[in-house]
């Protein structure tokens, strides 16, 4: 078995123990209980006004992405069962609908992904996850791949005759005239086959198989008419980069200006500087015109806003590459950390705000603990969380007079984010313990809201 069916097992394990736990206490005082409402909602009969109860609620959506993660279609039915279940009890659940339209773009159903993912957007006050920009993508990707069959057809006229039969025989016909070297009988039917998929609605991935391999026999022909194939390769080539990242409005980037270590240095040099915990702590602190007063203020990842405890500014926005939340907010520098170079540079393409930013570090600023500190895994086993690696770079620098850490409890008394990240899971693949022991290594001074460094 494979690593993703481990961690949906997992998953199912955590829903089995919320579901027996959640009955136990509850098995006396009325007939039935979570169980008892999970399988009438998954055999179609109509649920209690209850509905699902929060915590497996939670525990099912896990294990729907998981199974979306893992893509086979036993996985795929399961995911799909669980979404009914779930949109059927909270007709208004934002990660409801969001699984919704990830399932339907994985089943290859974009006219029931775009509708989803719309239905999500009304629901949530902040895109962190980037639906917007899917949802523009899969739209142009539609009207490309309709440009693309209107080519084909002009191209290939008599592809219409085979456009009413089987498709899946059809292409079969294409290929075999094909590999006796008859082209000629070869491309009407393949194009045709091409033309049927579309009128059934056929998935997606399908047709993007079948068009990519008559491409690519088309091509591969020495007689082939290049400005007409140039035509439909870039037609080609619009609709899948469309459907993986949606248009970019600007390629420059807002004319951002990058800046390597050095550079961040020379920005930091003598100033004071605050970095803000996205904890319950903050969140209570009326701490706000004291963060305020520091010369830098620095928040992280899904950080929200409550002037009156957390303060308003925000100087230097330090955030994981993998989520998009905040990326808009106006900042003077915004550090995006990445352990792979591949993955940051395509999220930075992707997802970074035009004009939100004036510096943003370059790959110099990329993963801190690894890059610059140069520890390993064996020195540090743990993945580096955002705010382990804006620490380390400050105080590697070591140019800031004061350097004060506001909120920071790891976690103990909780999460404060802005709402759609809320419920997503304190992950396990950091070493919070191993962070605070650094952290309270070299602390100066502690009282019940600040660590200071320096």
């Amino acid at each position: 078995m494979d690593r993703r069916r481990i961690e949906l097992a997992e998953q199912l394990r955590k829903l089995l123990v919320v579901v027996t736990t959640g009955d136990a206490g509850a098995a006396t005082a009325a007939p039935g209980g979570t169980a008892a409402r999970l399988k009438r909602a998954v055999k179609g009969a109509s649920a209690p006004a209850a509905g699902i109860p929060n915590e497996a609620l939670d525990a099912l959506l896990a294990v729907a992405n998981k199974a979306l993660e893992c893509g086979y279609d036993d996985e795929l039915d399961l995911a799909l069962v669980i979404s009914d279940t779930v949109l059927a009890q909270r007709k208004n659940s934002r990660a409801g609908w969001r699984l919704r339209a990830r399932l339907m773009e994985a089943l290859g159903d974009e006219t029931e992904a775009v509708p989803a993912y719309e239905r999500y957007l009304e629901l949530t006050d902040s895109d962190g996850f980037g639906v917007s920009a899917k949802i523009a993508g899969l739209r142009v990707a539609r009207e490309k791949d309709q440009e693309l069959l209107a080519l084909l057809r002009r191209q290939c006229p008599r592809a219409e005759q085979f456009a009413a039969g089987p498709a899946t025989d059809v292409w079969a016909e294409g290929l075999a005239a094909h590999a006796v070297g008859d082209w000629p009988q070869a491309e009407p039917r393949m194009v045709g086959a091409l033309l049927a998929l579309a009128a059934e609605q056929a998935p997606v991935a399908d047709r993007q198989e079948l068009l990519s391999q008559y491409l690519e026999l088309r091509a591969a022909r020495g007689d082939a008419d290049l400005p007409a194939l140039t035509e439909a390769l870039t037609l080609y080539a619009e609709q899948r980069r469309n459907r993986m990242r949606g248009p970019v409005a600007d390629p420059t980037i807002g004319g951002v200006q990058w800046v390597s270590l050095g550079e961040f240095r020379n920005l930091i040099t003598g100033k004071s500087i605050c970095l803000i915990a996205n904890s319950g702590r903050v969140a209570s602190s009326s701490m706000g015109a004291e963060i305020d007063a520091y010369d830098l203020v620095v928040r992280f990842n899904s950080y929200r806003i409550d002037e009156k405890h957390t303060g308003g500014r925000t100087d230097i926005h330090a955030t994981i590459h993998k989520h998009g939340f905040n990326w808009d907010q106006p900042v003077t520098t915004r550090l995006v950390f990445g352990g792979i170079s591949g993955d940051w540079k395509y999220s930075l393409r992707n997802r970074l705000v035009p004009g939100a930013q004036r510096h943003l570090g370059d790959e110099s600023l990329r993963w801190p603990v690894r890059n610059i500190g140069k520890l390993g895994s064996d020195a540090w086993s743990g993945i580096p969380t955002t705010g382990f690696n804006m620490l380390f770079l400050l105080d590697f620098l070591d140019v800031s007079p004061t350097l004060d850490l506001i909120g920071f409890d790891f976690y103990e008394s909780g999460a404060y984010r802005v709402p759609e990240a809320m419920k997503m899971p304190i992950t396990s693949v950091h070493e919070y313990t191993s962070e605070k022991e650094w952290v309270m290594q070299r602390a100066q001074r502690v009282t019940d809201m600040r660590i200071s460094l320096r």
